[in-house]
This record gives structure tokens, sequence and C-alpha cells, in this order.
């Protein structure tokens, strides 16, 4: 964490959230990071940037300010804002890899993440392979010479699996390996993974973080000041960073992290224990649960368990997509982490890319993303929706 966020004499996450990086502007007090919509920056003579800032994809006040923040919340040494939560992943990928190495990557893992690897990285020379990484020894048994990474989720998207961070880093570690955490699910608010041993998080600032369904965004988040570096060189060569007013759209999200995702985890562990309780829903996945198979993996790890919760419906894959269809309240929708719910069908939708591969979702899985409204509201149009 840098000097300046120990400076404010606050460790707490609740506090950092709002303060870490904000602090009031000079010229006029205000207590919000401007947005910097600029693109260049006067010089005092050739060489003579005022603050270290000479061009808005370099850096920019309002982005640093995002970055800052991030970093304190996940106790990191340095954050980076993208454009995009799988802009931040290729720049992480082509930071860590060559042509030539290996990845491990998990046996659920998000459609987008599992496409770039499987179109886009593996193109380049990469090679990768699955393991269910909730269990360490199917990690250590996928591991190669060429493994420079392990990449996780946890929870997992969509089946809510639950890695233990500590037992799978030390794994890596033990290869010569990075061991990478896709925080997305969790928020630094419930799981930090660095703290775990990991080497490298990766967030889509677009769900949790931002929080009002208004922003796309991506972050990296390491603990090592020489990484932190070499990202930072390859966001600027690379040049998908977040822009000024999407980076302030996530800070404001930011501010009322804490609470949001207090109010998130309180209302999907209602919805797990309706379903569970529905004659026609045969599996609930939630790591709230006590069966569920990452449960005290999962309280060990986590603040809470979060607003994810994925269910399986008894009459297949049109059945799982007629729920979605007549749900009402809960929005048919991709993406996550808003203030309002939304339900989606994974086959069809996020992870339709995932088709025929070994990453491949049950037909009869329905998503939802729990938001914050009245509980029993959420509860009797899911009620209606399984009819």
């Amino acid at each position: 964490m840098s000097d300046q966020h120990q400076q404010h004499g606050a460790t707490s996450f609740e506090t950092l959230a709002i303060h870490a990086g904000q602090e009031a502007d000079t010229a006029t007090g205000a207590v919000v990071p401007p947005i910097y919509q600029v693109s260049t920056y006067k010089q005092d003579g050739v060489g003579g940037l005022r603050g270290g800032y000479e061009y808005s994809r370099s850096a920019n006040p309002t982005r640093t300010a995002l970055e800052e923040n991030l970093a304190a919340l996940e106790g990191g040494r340095r954050g980076l804002a993208f454009a995009s939560g799988l802009a931040a992943e290729d720049c992480l990928l082509r930071t860590l890899l060559k042509p030539g190495d290996h990845v491990v990557i998990p046996n659920d893992a998000y459609g987008g993440t599992f496409r770039l690897f499987a179109k886009v990285v593996e193109r380049w020379g990469v090679e990768w392979s699955v393991a269910d990484s909730s269990d360490p020894a199917a990690v250590r048994a996928a591991l190669t010479p060429r493994t420079r990474v392990v990449w996780v989720e946890t929870p997992s998207n969509p089946l809510l699996g639950i890695t233990d961070i500590a037992a799978v880093a030390e794994v890596a570690h033990g290869a010569g390996a990075r061991l990478v955490v896709d925080n997305t699910f969790a928020s630094p608010y419930l799981q930090q993974p660095l703290a775990l041993g990991a080497d490298a998080v990766v967030h889509s600032t677009t769900k949790y973080m931002g929080g009002h369904s208004d922003v796309v965004g991506g972050a990296l988040v390491v603990g090592d000041d020489t990484l932190g570096e070499e990202l930072a060189f390859h966001q600027n060569a690379m040049g998908a960073i977040a822009g000024p007013f999407d980076a302030w759209l996530v800070l404001r999200g930011i501010k009322t992290l804490a609470v949001r995702m207090d109010r998130h985890t309180a209302n999907a562990e209602r919805v797990a224990e309706m379903l569970i309780a529905h004659p026609k829903v045969t599996r609930v996945l939630y790591p709230g649960l006590p069966g569920h198979p990452g449960h005290e993996t999962a309280a060990k790890q986590m603040r809470g368990f979060g607003g994810m919760v994925s269910f399986r419906v008894a009459g297949g894959e049109q059945a799982a997509v007629d729920v979605c269809d007549r749900a009402r309240l809960f929005t048919l929708g991709e993406s996550l982490g808003g203030v309002e719910s939304l339900i989606e069908h994974p086959g069809r939708m996020t992870h339709a890319s995932a088709a025929g591969s070994a990453l491949e979702v049950p037909s009869d899985l329905v998503r939802l993303s729990v938001g914050i409204e009245a509980a029993d509201d959420l509860l009797a149009d899911l009620a209606q929706a399984l009819g």
C-alpha cells in the first residue's frame, strides 16, 4: 500500500474505498476527483511535465485516482485501469507470456476468458490446458516444465466453483509459475487474493466495482513493483486504457461497494434458500450453502459469499430458457454485479463460446446476479418464473 494511503491513518476497507487516491482537488477543494477529459497537457519547457502528465494514454489524473484506489483496496503495490476486463487480461498475458509458454486455466472459466485463450492467445503460440482448480492436485498434474501462469476464478463463472487460493499459489510457485486470480465475482471487499499468495488480480470493473450497469472497464492489481512497471509499459504500448469518464464512474461505484456487497450477499442467501426448497430446481450452486463443495474454503478466505447464484432446472434446456423468459423483475441480460437483478442462460448467452469444449456448461443452468432490491420481491418473481 502506498505512503499516500497510509497518511490517511486508515486501513479499513470502507474508509479506503471512499478516500484512497481521492484527495480534495488542490485548485478548488472539490471533494470528488475531477473528470480530466483531456488528451494532452501543457509542458513547462521540453520535458517539463506537470505532475508527470504528458498524454492521456500514458497517464490521466482521473485514471490515476482510480488506479491508486484499486491498489489500496486489493492491498497491492500497483493498480492499472483498462477499457474492459478482457483488455486487462490481454495486457497481463502479453506481459507474462511468450510463444512456447504454457498456461493452466480452470475447467469452468468465464466464456470470454476461454475465448481469449482458445482463439487469440493460442494463435500467438501459447499452449493451455484445463484443470479443476478446486483440486490443487489436479492443478499440479496439469503443470508442464513450460507452465508460466496458473489462472483461476473464485468464485467461478457460472458454476460458483471455489479455489483454495493459498494452496494453489503454493502449487504454482513450486513450479516457477505465477498465480492469477480473477476476483470479479467476489470483489476486493469479500476477498483479497494477493494476501493469500496470488501474484496478480484481475477484475472486470464493469461488474461489482462499477455496480450500476453504466460503465465497461477492467483492472489489474499486483503486489510486485517490477511487475507493475512492466504492466504499465504494456498498458501504454497497447493502449486499451480506461477513459477518464469511465474511470470516474468506477470510482463513484467503489465508494458504495461495501454496503452494496453486504446487501447483494444477504439477498443471494435468501434466494438460494428459496431455490433449494423449490420442486422444479434440481441443484443450487451457491458457496454460502453448507452443502456446496467449496463452502469451507469460501468461508475461510472470503468475508461473505457474494451475490451470484446459479441453479439447474428440471426439464432440461428448454425449461431453463423458459424460466429466463418468464422473469420480470430479474432482467434478462448478460453481465452482472449491478444494483438491479439479472437472469441469463449461460449455455446460450455468456458461455456460448465454450460450447463443445471441456468448459461447456450444463444446458439446464440458469445464472442469477442478485441485486439489491427488496428480497421478498425477488423471491416472488422467481417463484412465478419457475411456474
